[in-house]
């Protein structure tokens, strides 16, 4: 039995709304549910699951669905008076909380007069006039929204550069500015390294690995991925922080990462780093890393470019290296997963919450072995006709604009990437699972729990057919992040994942493991 509402001009947060369809998916006799905005990646994902209607078909992104299946027409009513109580608990409670919560730039000015950056959060269509605003008033800005059009990123940038202002973004989730934490990030120590990245979890990975190395950074700024890798774009906010970092007394080695960029863009920022003369690391995600000159170090990977940048700071000699674990304890791991995965299964599936490091993990895998899908390939034969559908070797980006139109980012939401991990069981050649776990601020309290019995289910199908799935996992993630970076480990262990400690070294076993399998 079905019940689908429609609420004309009901606009709700997705984050909440998330939340709100988790209860209602609780409610015993509720096969499914779904309270989401009527975007067209919604309408579609009701229609794919058979909770569509005309008046769904016809609903706009300002329209609230209810959509609930249940066991019977008592669990319906249940289920969605449940919905429409949590909604008006919702509203009542910003409403009676007594907390003044400015509508417009100007009111929350009036508010905060000495502010001096702005973060702006808004569909992408809209976002651009907010930040006029905002770099009107000398505001330095944070610009969290994607799908922001191309030509008003190069118009914004230029505005801010012509006022000395950073514009970071669009799409920029994640950076540590004065020591405070902003969007996605997280808690890492004070120290004397700079990072401008072109990326958000490539960032997060490097302040992290800096911080679990015993060091710490001063500034993290975040351009958004456009930045280096649009030529129009011209790497404008990466030029305006190295500048900031070179200006800096605290910021003793600069780090630049991005992913692969215009070349004539990186020749520039490397020519301007070198201008620093403070030692600086460099990664282009996807590039090959070249010999030290003068004060530029070139890095391999995402973790390299952290430990360089700790050497350098202490005056150390940087030893590189694959593996933090012995060398015969990586045989043992590669030898056991191996043995247990059958004859049939010879697929690679990495499902990622963070860009950049599925970027890592594909490009990484693209030049190993070659043939990997993926919605981030720059290669045509090799994107997905479908991005919801793996074949063979498969690595997803699941916070591409395709999956996060009208629903939070999956380091918010675990349930895309809970649903995913089921789905691609149904391919019996499946033989590993990659996946990222991303700490801090923003992400989900749990990101480990959330998805440990989709991971169960997937074993035990794996199982079922004589088989095994390995899975294989990284934690981006501190100490002080308060979703408890050991118990998360712990719990991924507690079902056989093999947890690493950077997205580097889970890449590379995953690729060892493949090769003794294929």
């Amino acid at each position: 039995m079905k019940r689908i509402i429609v609420e004309k001009d009901s606009y709700y947060d997705s984050v909440f709304l998330m939340l709100i369809n988790r209860d209602v998916k609780k409610i015993e006799g509720v096969k499914d549910a779904v309270v989401s905005m009527g975007t067209e990646m919604n309408i579609d994902l009701l229609k794919e699951i058979g909770l569509s209607s005309p008046e769904v078909e016809r609903a706009t992104a300002n329209d609230l669905i209810i959509a609930v299946e249940a066991e019977s027409e008592e669990t319906l009513a249940r289920a969605c008076d449940a919905a429409n109580d949590l909604l008006k608990k919702k509203k009542s409670t910003v409403e009676d909380s007594g907390e003044y919560r400015p509508a417009s730039l100007e009111t929350a000015l009036n508010m905060v007069p000495d502010a001096n950056l702005a973060i702006i959060s808004l569909p992408g269509q809209y976002a651009a006039r907010e930040v006029r605003k905002a770099l009107s008033r000398d505001l330095h800005v944070m610009l969290f929204s994607d799908n922001v059009p191309l030509e008003d990123e190069i118009e914004l940038k230029k505005l801010a550069v012509e006022k000395g202002l950073l514009m970071m973004g669009p799409d920029c989730g994640t950076a540590i500015i004065n020591g405070k934490p902003l969007c996605f990030a997280n808690v890492v120590r004070d120290g004397d390294i700079g990072i401008v990245a072109a990326s958000g979890t490539g960032l997060q990975e490097v302040f992290c690995c800096i911080d679990n190395l015993g060091s710490g950074v001063t500034q993290a700024i975040g351009t958004g991925g456009r930045d280096l890798k649009n030529a129009r774009v011209g790497g404008m906010m990466m030029m305006l922080g190295i500048e900031a970092l070179e200006k800096d007394p605290r910021t003793k080695v600069i780090v630049v990462i991005s992913k692969p960029p215009a070349p004539d863009v990186a020749d520039k920022v490397v020519a301007r780093l070198k201008e620093t003369g403070k030692p600086a690391v460099i990664h282009f995600i996807g590039l090959e890393a070249k010999e030290q000159r003068h004060n530029l170090y070139f890095a391999g990977n995402l973790e390299e470019a952290a430990g360089m940048a700790v050497s350098l700071s202490r005056c150390e000699v940087y030893k590189p290296r694959v593996f933090t674990l012995p060398e015969e304890k990586v045989g043992e791991i590669v030898a056991r997963e191996s043995a247990m995965i059958s004859s049939g299964q010879k697929y690679l599936r990495g499902l990622y919450t963070g860009g950049t490091l599925a970027d890592e993990a594909m490009i990484l895998f693209d030049r190993e072995i070659g043939g990997i899908y993926s919605n981030n390939q720059v290669k045509p034969e090799l994107v997905p006709a479908d991005p919801h559908v793996s074949q063979e070797h498969t690595i997803v980006d699941l916070g591409d604009d395709v999956f996060t139109v009208g629903r939070p980012h999956p380091m918010i939401d675990p349930s895309t990437r809970e649903q995913r991990i089921v789905r691609e069981m149904e391919d019996p050649e499946v033989a590993l699972l990659l996946l990222d776990i991303v700490l801090g601020y923003g992400s989900h309290n749990d990101p480990a729990g959330a998805i440990l019995d989709s991971l169960k289910e997937a074993r035990e199908k794996a199982k079922q057919r004589g088989g095994y799935l390995a899975v294989i996992a990284s934690i981006t993630g501190t100490e002080g992040d308060f979703q408890n970076m050991a118990e998360q480990q712990k719990k991924l262990e507690s079902i056989g994942c093999i947890v690493m400690s950077s997205n580097y070294q889970a890449s590379m076993l995953s690729l060892e493991i493949i090769r003794k399998v294929v």
